[in-house]
């Protein structure tokens, strides 16, 4: 049986103990991959929020079908939604520009913590941030990274007791690290008896040079060969079944920027990459189509990407407006006053958004 739940604080609740989505077990601020048998008093139903929704963007269509009916002159139905339809798009999409918004962490489950951490420190350069156990709920989670977790984007591991082993599947790229010497970074690895899969050199239809490692549970590592940077851990590489409707998803509803994009017909893909900043300063994600290729299988290793934001009300509320789903209502998590909302894209990657202000105190 897996379960993923991230971390509990000793002296208050946190985010990490609870789980939602009746069956699916979570990691911190979000959802996992994989449906599991959970206790009835950590079900989807007690993590629904009590605040009513708020339609911040424009008004619900139900009211406007019942305003046209009984107004003399009122323009068709049809038209009045359209109409109301956009004019909120248009709000939710200025409002998401002015958002703060910052990817915060990745979170993936692994088979065996001591060695992984001993890999990500000892071969990648990473820092331990904090470690907590959790042995009345069998699990322990670890952060790690080039920086403090209010100012950088981090890992989150989850280990869950007595899983050793789970399925990465198709769809999960690889991580990307920024190092200035990929040769040199490659000849540590070795040394440490790390898996090397693509030795140094530049990459397929360009001049950067990168290599490709695997760390000890089989998730890849791209080192990509660059100066000196305020985030080293800058990607996370995804990949989608319908480009273009994930660069219009991800620019309108998560408010990020298409940074640029590489078609490589040779090789028969086409990347898009896609942040809050340039590549070079902070971290972003990495679509990929491969042509042809429209589904994936998803394994239940990779978990989601953490997002802050200031308002995760409104950041629900234009998801839903551009073609999101949302699996959890935003709202205060029970117990706590962190205030989160998930949801999905269109190819069913998890996403969870938080407070900006209740995430660091979090951290404190």
């Amino acid at each position: 049986m897996v379960r993923i739940i991230p971390m509990a604080s000793s002296i208050r609740p946190s985010l990490s103990s609870f789980r939602f989505s009746g069956g699916v077990s979570t990691s911190r601020f979000g959802l996992s991959l994989s449906p599991l048998r959970l206790p009835s008093h950590l079900h989807f139903s007690h993590l629904t929020s009590t605040v009513p929704q708020t339609h911040f963007f424009g008004l619900k269509a139900s009211k406007l079908l019942k305003t046209a009916g009984t107004r003399v002159g009122m323009p068709p139905v049809g038209n009045v939604v359209h109409a109301s339809t956009a004019t909120a798009q248009e709000t939710a999409l200025e409002w998401v520009k002015k958002d703060k918004r910052r990817m915060l962490h990745v979170v993936y489950r692994v088979g065996d913590l001591d060695r992984t951490i001993k890999f990500y420190t000892e071969c990648l350069g990473m820092k331990l941030l904090r470690k907590r156990d959790i042995p009345e709920e069998r699990y322990t989670n670890a952060f790690l990274g080039y920086g403090p977790e209010d100012s950088h984007f981090v890992i989150e591991l989850t280990y869950n007791y007595g899983v050793d082993k789970y399925e990465i599947g198709t769809a999960f790229g690889h991580f990307g690290i920024a190092v200035e010497d990929v040769a040199k970074a490659v000849e540590l690895i070795k040394a440490k008896g790390g898996k090397v899969t693509r030795e140094p050199g530049p990459v397929k239809g360009g001049s950067t040079v990168i290599a490709f490692i695997e760390e000890p549970n089989g998730y890849k590592f791209e080192l990509i060969e660059r100066g000196p940077t305020p985030e080293p851990l800058c990607q996370v590489m995804l990949c989608v079944g319908d480009l273009d409707r994930s660069i219009t998803f991800y620019e309108k509803a998560f408010g990020m920027e298409l940074l640029r994009t590489r078609d490589n017909p040779e090789y028969k893909y086409t990347i898009a990459m896609m942040g809050y900043g340039p590549e070079d300063k902070n971290a972003v994600l990495e679509l990929t189509y491969n042509y042809g290729v429209t589904e994936y299988d998803k394994g239940n290793g990779y978990a989601q990407i953490a997002i802050g934001t200031d308002d995760v009300y409104k950041t629900a509320e234009g998801i839903k407006l551009f073609g999101g789903k949302i699996m959890r209502e935003p709202g205060p998590l029970p117990g706590i006053n962190t205030k989160i909302t998930a949801c999905l894209d269109p190819d069913g990657w998890k996403t969870v958004f938080v407070d900006n202000i209740d995430f660091l105190k979090e951290l404190e």
